[in-house]
């Protein structure tokens, strides 16, 4: 999931950068689910290992974003995607 590049000096907005790794993230813990993973897990997936801190904040800012939308959950221990975002995937995939 890193960037190859610096994206700000392609022309990308840091508005469009977090919603293509909110979109990234969404379609990952859909296509994972039923498996469960942890905030850290997930981190680990989608920014490297080791993630530096720009990685893991903005992860963190995707998971808050996503689950203010309700599109994810998280619980003391795992981050999921919602019933609602499951049903939208499965109606998209029709």
């Amino acid at each position: 999931m890193q960037a190859t590049i610096d994206s700000r000096s392609a022309g990308v907005t840091t508005c469009a950068e977090d919603d293509a790794l909110e979109s990234a993230l969404v379609r990952h813990l859909l296509d994972l689910y039923p498996t469960q993973l942890t905030r850290t897990e997930l981190r680990r997936e989608m920014g490297g290992d080791p993630g530096g801190f720009a990685e893991c904040d903005a992860i963190d800012r995707a998971v808050r974003e996503l689950t203010a939308a309700g599109l994810l959950h998280e619980g003391k221990e795992f981050v999921v995607p919602t019933r609602a975002a499951l049903r939208l995937s499965e109606l998209l995939e029709r």
